[in-house]
């Protein structure tokens, strides 16, 4: 009996203990629960007193406020750039810690909660708020941002001068490498950078070498391939681009493995960069565009690259035949469609390609190592497989003209064709391999007429002459009204007056016959 009685006196004293504490002649009472303890706070802030969601929310806006911080990312040469922390994808890895916060000191027996109860009066509990950041983000920041620091190496290269060959040296570059920076950027922030405070972090910088020794660009000397066409016929604007393309090209050395985009070389088509409106070829047709002329500048180093023998990886035929060289020997680039002439340097040696225009023609010399045999020769031989010669020409009335107004266009004639490449040792053919296959579209010979005129019988005379779809009879008839005007220019207003009164007479004359009259 004296032993139940202790036992039952022992339990009441604890959850008199647990409901109301002295301590230091201060009373502390149990918190609600769901509020977090008194002496709970989280990386310093105090927590006591509030709601799960409320310590979420505090916990939350201390993390925003730490992504206000800036970290500078250096490069070399002193350069750098400032990035807050919410670019870099800041966040609040262990959100579990409000819960077990308002969980704390509310678990267990009551000899545990007591304990814990006291642990919190005499020297609380600060949970630290685990930071992270996103490395796709700290990526991105530095794709976007730092991509400026580059300085891309400058090759050692040729340059001819008056015949001759200069070697130019190289220049060392330096790259962000941007898998090491991340990682640096990302251990800083989530080990050694002091919350609250900005830092500093240094990019990691890769040395880009340039290519070229001194040695190796001393043996380029030797032709491996030359071509030159005429453009004697073209206007002003078309040579001009001509020359500017080439301009373009001139002057390119290339290593071993390197590819060369002609379009990449040339482009843009615009004013800014050299070039006029001139003829070229679009769906078909003739039109002017700016850089009209180009397809000439790649179709000459086309050639120039085939008898050197470097390996092509892109051509393309014009949609048309063009004349400066025999079918399937072309090489077309345009932007709209996409297309583009491409080679690779597949010998063991750099290569310097040497373009120059003189009167009115344009030239490509292919320099480098000569390994071919001496009794090796090589050529290139065009075979027409079809061709398709347009029947009639085909002529567009424009009512918003007047008659006299003509614009003609050249017939084209349709081929198929394709490059042979021919190879003969000692004079004697030894293999024939076929390069390419074309198709060149037909187009007739077109006009664009004007007919619009205040007579009538002129306007007749217009439509029925396109009817006969024969430019040159339009052509005639045009004369024909010419002169029909000018001869009634010459007339007094009382001969015209005759004419017409006549031509009126005729006119009644012929409804009466088909009146019956």
């Amino acid at each position: 009996m004296n032993r139940m009685k202790t036992v039952l006196m022992t339990a009441a004293m604890l959850v008199c203990v647990f409901a109301c504490t002295v301590v230091a002649g201060k009373t502390v009472y149990a918190a609600p629960n769901d509020t977090i303890q008194t002496g709970i706070s989280a990386d310093g802030m105090d927590l006591s007193g509030m709601t799960q969601e409320q310590a979420q929310g505090a916990v939350q806006s201390y993390v925003n406020e730490l992504g206000q911080a800036q970290v500078q990312l250096q490069a070399q040469d002193g350069q750098s750039v400032s990035i807050s922390l919410s670019e870099l994808g800041i966040s609040w890895k262990n959100p579990e810690l409000v819960s077990e916060a308002v969980s704390l000191g509310k678990k267990g027996n009551i000899v545990a909660r007591y304990k814990a109860e006291k642990d919190l009066q005499n020297k609380g509990k600060n949970y630290p708020v685990v930071l992270d950041f996103d490395k796709e983000a700290i990526r991105q920041a530095v794709t976007e941002r730092c991509s400026k620091f580059n300085v891309e190496a400058i090759d050692a290269h040729l340059t001819r001068v008056d015949g001759s060959f200069q070697i130019e040296d190289g220049q060392t570059g330096y790259v962000v490498d941007e898998n090491a920076s991340v990682a640096a950027i990302y251990d800083y922030l989530t080990g050694s950078w002091v919350k609250g405070e900005n830092g500093n972090v240094a990019l990691v910088m890769a040395v880009d070498e340039p290519k070229g020794k001194t040695e190796e660009l001393a043996k380029v000397k030797d032709v491996l391939g030359t071509f030159t066409t005429s453009y004697s016929t073209s206007g002003a604007s078309r040579s001009k681009n001509v020359a500017n393309g080439c301009s373009l090209i001139n002057g390119t050395t290339l290593y071993p493995g390197d590819t060369f985009s002609t379009y990449n070389t040339v482009k843009p088509f615009s004013t800014e960069n050299g070039y006029e409106m001139a003829g070229s070829y679009l769906n078909g047709k003739v039109v002017d565009s700016i850089g009209g002329g180009i397809c000439q500048v790649s179709t000459t180093l086309y050639n120039a690259v085939l008898r050197a023998e470097l390996e092509v990886t892109e051509r393309h035929n014009h949609s048309m035949i063009v004349t400066y060289v025999d079918p399937s020997a072309d090489a077309a680039i345009a932007e709209s469609s996409g297309k583009d002439f491409v080679f690779v340097n597949n010998t063991d040696y750099p290569i310097y390609i040497d373009g120059h225009t003189a009167d009115k023609k344009i030239t490509f010399t292919i320099y480098g190592v000569e390994t071919r045999a001496k009794n090796r020769t090589v050529a290139y031989e065009s075979e027409v497989i079809e061709k398709k010669v347009p029947e009639a020409d085909q002529i567009i009335a424009d009512a918003s003209q007047p008659i006299g107004v003509i614009s003609v266009s050249s017939a084209h004639i349709g081929y198929k064709a394709r490059l042979w490449k021919i190879v003969k040792e000692n004079g004697v053919e030894v293999s024939r391999e076929q390069v390419n296959s074309s198709n060149y579209k037909m187009s007739p010979r077109t006009a664009t007429v004007g007919i619009a005129s205040p007579d009538p019988n002129a306007t007749s005379q217009m439509q029925a002459a396109i009817a006969t779809s024969s430019i040159d009879t339009v052509k005639a008839t045009i004369s024909n009204i010419k002169a029909q005007q000018a001869a009634a220019a010459a007339l007094t207003p009382e001969q015209l007056q005759a004419i017409a009164e006549a031509q009126a007479q005729a006119a009644q004359a012929q409804q009466d016959a088909a009146a019956g009259n």
